[in-house]
């Protein structure tokens, strides 16, 4: 297959969903925004002006890129399993396997979905948070590199989900369970150099963490793990989930009959 039905078949796939996240904005976007902006109201200008600073900055100034990396981790992670999944419920997938695709065109086009939404959500939660406080930028590139690679690991997390999925309430489980858990646990609201020992050592064992923490050296220039054992643990997590979807894919595992 040359290269040309395979850029046009990405292509397509793409801008179906790009036009599919802005037509119907009031699910994808505007829900985030809302639930950031109250985090920020509630948290930032209330609690935390009775906190006293972390690392030097503000509390408000230190949660806003916890709280962007939250809804970029929510937006990429619910934006693939919940199109995935519909795919294999209404049976357009098989059109997709019917196609002469390759399985990772067809993978690249749902994890560029998601990558889509998540960093659409999370240019307008930046936009949002400039109206509780003020923000510059330390490293342009260390910000940029956390924010889309974390959306493509949680866009390939919620792919691996979809394809296992079986019913709808069977995609919301792992958010519940543990998606939620792991990012409230990532150090969105506090410094693990805050904890007690013990604690800060089971935090290190969350991969969340060290997404936030990347995310939250581009904005503020600190972080409580190492920039590059943060990036190593994203880029790791997105080899293994990238590997296994080829292989769910390659091998039908609960897509072809």
């Amino acid at each position: 297959m040359d290269r040309h039905p395979i850029t046009t078949g990405y292509y397509t796939m793409v801008r179906k969903e790009f036009i599919r996240i802005v037509r119907i904005w009031a699910q994808t976007l505007l829900p985030p925004i809302i639930t950031t902006a109250l985090y920020f109201a509630i948290f930032g200008t209330f609690i935390g002006s009775q906190v006293a600073k972390i690392h030097g900055v503000s509390y408000i100034e230190f949660i806003v890129p916890g709280l962007v990396m939250m809804a970029i981790i929510t937006s990429s992670y619910t934006n693939t399993v919940s199109t995935f999944y519909f795919a294999k419920w209404q049976h357009t997938i098989d059109e997709l396997f019917a196609s002469p695709m390759p399985d990772w065109v067809v993978i690249a086009g749902f994890v560029t979905g998601g990558v889509m939404r998540g960093v659409l959500v999370g240019i307008l939660v930046i936009g949002v948070s400039l109206f509780f406080t003020h923000l510059l930028i330390y490293n342009m590139f260390v910000l940029i590199a956390a924010a889309v690679l974390t959306s493509v690991l949680f866009s390939c997390a919620g792919l691996v989900n979809a394809i296992f999925a079986k019913t709808f309430d069977a995609i919301n489980i792992v958010t519940t369970f543990v998606l939620t858990p792991l990012t409230y646990l990532g150090g969105v609201f506090y410094s693990i150099n805050q904890l007690p020992p013990i604690f800060r050592t089971l935090s290190l064992a969350n991969p969340i963490l060290y997404m936030v923490n990347a995310f939250r050296y581009g904005f503020l220039g600190i972080s409580d793990v190492s920039l590059g054992l943060s990036f190593g643990v994203i880029i790791g997590l997105i080899i293994i989930l990238l590997v296994a979807s080829i292989l769910l894919f390659k091998r039908g595992t609960k897509l072809k009959n």
